[in-house]
């Protein structure tokens, strides 16, 4: 029989012993063991010092993803773009081109209203939608530094320069100091750069590529910075638009200058050729015999909307003509050059239609910038140069909606396009015959004959409106204060199409991005910030924006106002950053107090 062993005898040694072995007997017997005291002194240190290094390890992750994340923050969008996937195909290298299309105020509802009317109009099939449809790649968020209802001068600067800013900012960020914008950068770096609106060429969106001031009301400054008196010297080699009266000197008939620069006597010297009727314009050739740079001053203010320019053919030129234009302009320009072009091209009535609430002439603008953009295409197709194409609206202007309830009782599904074909003319248009009506012939007219002069002349024949009641009659020839006939005007063809506002200003909805193809525009596809658009347009061409940037800053002209020559920076006192709050200002405010630091 075994003996048993003491339970605290000294277990005999093994070659199988271990660190583990030794400590248990050590913890049996209460005796220190001395056996492979250096193997385990080594081990233990290397276990201290595992531990040791893996919570180092921890703690400098920790602080580098801080770091990180503090530093994603603090840099531009930009700069942040650099890793841009460019799908298929990836992006072109070597001479490349670029067309930035703005639909100034159009909304995802201006298609569905344009696309129905054409329909109705033209007898078409159910199925049958606009070109814009068959290119739309993704939505844009539109909010401001100031605002969540951007208006278009901090939406263009985020198409500019890729950066947000505040609701009248031209290029300008919210502590008051310029921004670089794609057009410069790109001009800087030899690429010819064009500007195609039909608004006034000093209006928010184009003033955005070639100027900086830090309100958008600083028009003479910006007509005088897009013909070359600019920090960069000239940066535009192709304007097309109105707003010829912010370039005539104060003196001069039809000037709206606030003193007497003779604009186009400056742009003269600075070698470009001005031209300033459609007979000028029809001389062009369709770019063929263009010759840049180029100043073209078609309206002494706006080009009219295209419902009232149509009859109007022989005096303004069409978007779409003036695009194709300046495509070959531009095309012919850099034939035998390194470097392509950028040109942006504005349908830019659409917003002042939302602005009226003017169902008619909204649709008849969208029509105008879809065909437009059907030329843009064409002239890609057929371009050698590797082109991209891109279009999206700054923000939605009317909080317009394809339906409206027109009593307390529950309304009819309907919307009637019938009733804004039967229009001929524009609210804006009607209302300034009423307006030469009363100051002419109607004048002396008795109360009866200018209620019948505005039923037959203006509500019946302008808008096609033949039940129009007494009191809308008697409202338009005696408004309330604060009430534009225009707009009372454009609410009797509303209402009766059924069709919907919340509002003459701007709204906060996401608005479509359309493109080329997807593949151009890879980067754009799904919902993006409105910056995202305008780091897209720089990428493309490896244009660098951020040096611009630097090389305007470094421009410093005044002591209290270091960049006085974009203005001064305070103006109306308007907000720069963070939103505003509820301050009980539920009642209706007065008409020309639009809150946004500018109009439209």
């Amino acid at each position: 029989m075994a003996r048993e062993e003491p339970l605290l005898a000294q277990r005999p040694a093994s070659d199988r012993s271990s660190i583990q072995n030794e400590e248990e007997e050590a913890l049996l017997t209460g005796q220190h063991t001395t056996r492979h005291t250096e193997r385990r002194s080594w081990a233990s240190w290397r276990e201290i010092g595992m531990f040791a290094w893996a919570f180092i390890a921890t703690v400098l992750v920790i602080v580098l993803a801080a770091v990180y994340q503090h530093k994603a923050v603090e840099i531009p969008h930009h700069e942040q773009s650099k890793n841009t996937t460019w799908g298929p195909g990836g992006k072109p290298t070597g001479k490349r081109n670029v067309i930035f299309m703005v639909s100034d105020g159009m909304g995802p509802t201006s298609l569905s209203l344009t696309r129905a009317f054409r329909q109705y109009r033209d007898g078409l099939p159910v199925d049958d939608t606009l070109l814009l449809d068959k290119h739309h790649i993704g939505t844009s968020r539109t909010r401001s530094t100031s605002s969540l209802v951007t208006d278009s001068a901090a939406g263009a600067t985020a198409f500019s320069c890729g950066l947000k800013s505040y609701n009248g900012a031209i290029s300008v960020l919210p502590d008051h100091s310029p921004c670089g914008t794609v057009l410069e950068a790109a001009a800087l770096a030899g690429y010819k750069t064009g500007l195609v609106v039909t608004t006034r060429l000093t209006d928010a969106t184009p003033a955005c590529f070639a100027s900086h001031a830090n309100l958008r009301q600083y028009e003479d400054l910006i007509a005088a910075q897009e013909v070359g008196d600019h920090p960069l010297g000239r940066v535009v080699d192709l304007m097309l638009g109105g707003g010829r009266c912010h370039f005539l000197p104060k003196s001069a008939e039809g000037s709206c200058r606030g003193d007497d620069r003779d604009l186009i006597d400056f742009a003269s010297g600075n070698g470009f050729t001005t031209i300033q009727n459609r007979s000028a314009f029809d001389s062009l050739n369709g770019g063929e015999d263009a010759s840049l740079p180029l100043l073209g001053l078609f309206a002494h203010g706006d080009i009219p909307f295209e419902i009232d320019r149509r009859s109007q053919n022989e005096k303004y030129p069409s978007l779409e003509e003036m695009a194709r234009t300046a495509l070959r302009a531009l095309s012919k320009a850099t034939e035998n050059s390194e470097q392509g072009f950028f040109i942006m091209i504005e349908g830019s009535r659409i917003d002042h239609a939302g602005h009226n609430n003017d169902p008619a002439a909204q649709v008849h603008e969208v029509l105008a910038y879809d065909k437009a953009f059907a030329a843009v295409l064409d002239f890609v197709e057929n371009e050698s140069t590797p082109t991209v194409v891109v279009s999206t609206s700054d923000h939605e202007t009317g909080g317009l909606s394809a339906a409206r309830q027109l009593t307390n009782a529950y309304p009819e599904y309907q919307w009637l396009p019938e009733v804004l074909d039967k229009a001929s003319h524009s609210g804006e248009y009607i209302h300034a015959q009423l307006k030469e009506y009363l100051a002419g012939a109607g004048n002396d007219a008795s109360a009866s004959e200018k209620k019948s002069w505005v039923r037959k002349h203006l509500i019946k024949d302008g808008f096609g409106i033949t039940d129009a009641t007494d009191d809308e009659v008697q409202a338009l020839l005696h408004p309330e204060p604060q009430v534009s006939p225009q707009n009372l005007f454009t609410d009797m063809i509303s209402r009766r199409a059924q069709v919907g506002w919340s509002t003459h200003g701007h709204s906060a909805v996401d608005v479509n991005i359309y493109a080329s193809s997807s593949k151009d525009a890879w980067p754009l596809v799904g919902n993006n910030e409105n910056t995202d658009v305008g780091s897209f347009l720089a990428e493309y061409l490896d244009l660098d924006v951020g040096k611009v940037t630097k090389q305007l800053r470094d421009t410093k002209t005044g002591f209290l106002n270091p960049y006085d020559w974009m203005g001064h920076p305070l103006g109306m006192g308007v907000r720069t950053d963070g939103l505003d709050s509820y301050h009980g200002l539920f009642k209706k405010r007065s008409e020309d107090d639009c809150g946004c630091g500018g109009s439209h």
